[in-house]
């Protein structure tokens, strides 16, 4: 049996990832293991980078974002009411599922933008095509109602995200951070609700440096980031528990209760089959009205822009402007 890690942050991941995307996949292909993912907070950063760089190693790439979901919709920014998110960890499986993430990413910063970069429920609807999507860490939907005794709504939920996103493409995850409070009761739980609702579970650590001797500079960016010192008591930190990337076997050993949460990881990896076109200039289609070709439809728009520009005609218009709208024109076309 092997392990692939599914939930990774970054140095993308900024003030809270301290792992480098190179260190990260190497330390996977000496694994043994097949794929990895990355999955940043809010951002897609690293994409490209990581994508090259496991393509160079000859091990698979899984493009993902762990985003933030906003309660009451995107636009809702209530001062201090909506700053409070659900975590959502999300996976492309083709060409179409990381289109979807990008739009994803870029309405949550466009849009839903309050302290972090958030979709909904409306986005999720619309830009769910070829996404597995799972329950994320303790800061999840699904995690927070069940700590919050919610079990019905829990139950409900789990239920609408499962429809939404497709049977075989909603996970529960469950992980195991030695020493984090309420972690044994909340996966009792998931474990329950994974037999009664045949929702399928997936084991992962919620990676944010490589290796457990990393822990201290990782907390040192949690301090940058939450503008407290390292002495500060009333301060998050991270350093009660593992959140490196932990060796394959332990995890496995950790999981053996759940061993369908370890091989599902596998089976999430052989289902994410995303092949990034590097290389190629990749620009729009615009159709254009009959009797036009593309060249000959935007000179008529460069010389229709006159009339609104200057108040004339192109016919009209000074020899210095006619000649800079022939030269842009010209440059374009040769540009092809």
């Amino acid at each position: 049996m092997t392990f692939v890690h599914l939930h990774n942050h970054t140095h993308y991941s900024l003030l809270d990832g301290l792992t480098k995307i190179d260190e990260m996949v190497k330390y996977a292909k000496e694994q043994g293991s097949p794929a990895i993912a990355i999955t940043d907070h809010g951002t897609m950063y690293g994409v490209i980078d990581f994508y090259q760089q496991c393509k160079k190693a000859g091990i698979k790439p899984i493009i993902g974002v762990e985003t933030y979901i906003a309660p009451r919709g995107r636009a809702v920014k209530e001062a201090n009411v909506d700053r409070g998110n659900h975590h959502l960890l999300l996976l492309a499986k083709n060409l179409q599922g990381y289109k979807n993430l990008i739009k994803l990413v870029s309405f949550a910063h466009l849009e839903g933008f309050y302290y972090k970069p958030r979709v909904d429920w409306e986005l999720l609807t619309q830009y769910h095509e070829g996404i597995i999507a799972c329950s994320a860490c303790m800061g999840g939907e699904i995690p927070h109602l069940i700590e919050a005794g919610q079990l019905d709504k829990a139950k409900s939920r789990i239920l609408e995200y499962n429809e939404l996103f497709g049977q075989g493409n909603y996970f529960l995850e469950i992980q195991d951070h030695p020493g984090l409070e309420g972690q044994a009761e909340l996966n009792k739980k998931l474990i329950e609700f994974s037999r009664e609702l045949n929702i399928p579970l997936v084991a992962t650590n919620d990676v944010h440096y490589l290796r457990k001797e990393d822990a201290e500079a990782q907390d040192i960016l949690l301090c940058l980031q939450n503008k407290k010192k390292v002495t500060d008591e009333d301060r998050m930190n991270m350093l009660d528990s593992d959140f490196s990337m932990r060796p394959n076997q332990e995890m496995i050993e950790t999981f053996k209760d759940v061993p369908e949460a370890i091989a599902n990881t596998l089976k999430i990896a052989e289902m994410c089959n995303v092949e990034i076109p590097l290389g190629q200039i990749q620009l729009p289609f615009f159709s254009v009205p009959d009797g036009f070709d593309e060249i000959s439809y935007l000179e008529h728009l460069a010389h229709e822009g006159c009339k609104k520009r200057y108040g004339k005609s192109y016919e009209e218009i000074d020899k210095v402007r006619k000649d800079r709208i022939e030269y842009e024109i010209s440059v374009i076309k040769k540009m092809g």
